[in-house]
């Protein structure tokens, strides 16, 4: 494994561990976002922070053990967050929390795209 892929996956896994635990701590300061964006308060454990802490989970093990598992996680999470994006953008919401989905998006790809598994050679 490369320097690059341990670093960026570490990351990426660390900053899920934080957005999905204040998502399931339903952390005030992310609610007005939230509702910004059409999203119920009901979400919040479920699926968004238990998904979060799901791909954060993914990519640790997979840095730890079977290296697939690093990849599902970091597919899992690009496409939970082009979801987020998406939902942002429907809503017309154009506040930090978007930003915020824009750059767990980035993570989230950067982390598949340097993925060893996926080369060959």
């Amino acid at each position: 494994m490369s320097a690059a892929y341990v670093t960026v996956a570490l990351v990426t896994a660390a900053a899920n561990l934080f957005s999905g635990t204040c998502a399931v701590l339903r952390f005030r300061p992310i609610l007005p976002g939230m509702a910004a964006a059409g999203v119920p308060v009901s979400w919040l454990t479920f699926p968004i922070g238990v998904l979060k802490l799901a791909g954060a989970a993914g990519l640790l093990a997979g840095l730890a053990g079977p290296a697939v598992l690093g990849t599902a996680a970091a597919a899992g999470l690009v496409l939970f967050f082009v979801c987020a994006v998406y939902t942002h953008l429907r809503a017309a919401d154009l506040s930090a929390q978007f930003a915020l989905a824009i750059g767990f998006l980035a993570l989230a790809a950067t982390t598949l795209a340097l993925d060893p598994t996926l080369h060959v050679g």
